[in-house]
């Protein structure tokens, strides 16, 4: 081949690369998209994390797409999401069975096996993963203010599409808004529990203020009136009529409290 025509062919081989490349930031720009348009329109924690597992899985055709949230203690974490099975919602693991996702928790650094066959880290599990054809393992920490609160876990098939340095930042950039969908999903459920807790003091104040007006018309009427009111008097009276009584008269001013 003559030089001009390797410098051809060379030229051909980098505009391939960089129509590759463009190809593939075109989808992870759909992709994150299509994520912030489906965890934008959502408040609630267990619908943006099941969304991001499941956009991730079928973006790369994984053999697993999980999301775990940090437990208090450090020892475990909550499984809270998972591509391959969504009925899997809040599943306790030990950080001992995973030391790739223990280790992306604890340093708040992504953590990337390209082949899980020669990792030693996973001696333990090599077999199984082996069995599955997994090829690699992406862990990326979801962090909220410097500080790991989770991890988007990742495993790749060994004949899938290769995992690469791009395909990782924009992993990164998921986690990023998975962050704070999650913040912004916490802050509406405290807002909720709050107003839930306004209302019932709301009520308890309406019920006392219905019981203080009931005694004092009740205790009107007998003011004009001569009846006894000593001990021996009240000892007298059925005590299960006056718990009937009472039983009315506080599902009465329940009622009268919540405007029914």
């Amino acid at each position: 081949m003559t030089t001009s025509g390797t410098a051809a062919h060379d030229d051909i081989d980098r505009l391939t690369t960089r129509v590759q490349a463009l190809e593939q930031e075109r989808r992870h720009l759909l992709a994150i998209i299509e994520i912030l348009q489906e965890i934008a329109g959502s408040l609630q924690f267990v619908d943006i994390v099941q969304s991001v597992a499941r956009r991730l899985g079928e973006t790369f055709g994984l053999d697993r797409s999980s999301i775990f949230l940090t437990e208090r203690g450090g020892r475990t974490v909550r499984l809270v999401a998972s591509y391959e099975d969504p009925s899997i919602r809040n599943y306790v693991v030990d950080l001992e069975r995973y030391p790739e996702l223990r280790q992306a928790l604890q340093t708040g650094q992504t953590v990337h096996i390209d082949d899980v066959s020669t990792d030693l880290t996973l001696r333990h599990a090599r077999g199984t993963l082996l069995n599955r054809k997994v090829k690699s393992i992406t862990v990326i920490p979801i962090a909220w203010r410097g500080a790991p609160i989770g991890a988007i876990f990742l495993r790749a098939f060994r004949d899938g599409s290769h995992f690469s340095e791009a395909d990782v930042r924009f992993c990164q950039v998921v986690a990023s808004l998975t962050a704070r969908a999650l913040r912004n999903a916490h802050r509406f459920e405290r807002l909720q529990e709050r107003r839930g807790e306004l209302t019932a003091h709301r009520s308890r104040e309406r019920e006392r203020a219905a019981l203080v007006g009931y005694l004092r018309r009740l205790l009107n009427q007998f003011d004009d009136r001569e009846a006894p009111w000593g001990e021996d008097a009240l000892a007298k009276a059925s005590a299960e009529e006056i718990e009937r009584l009472v039983g009315v008269t506080m599902a009465v001013i329940s009622q009268e409290a919540t405007g029914q």
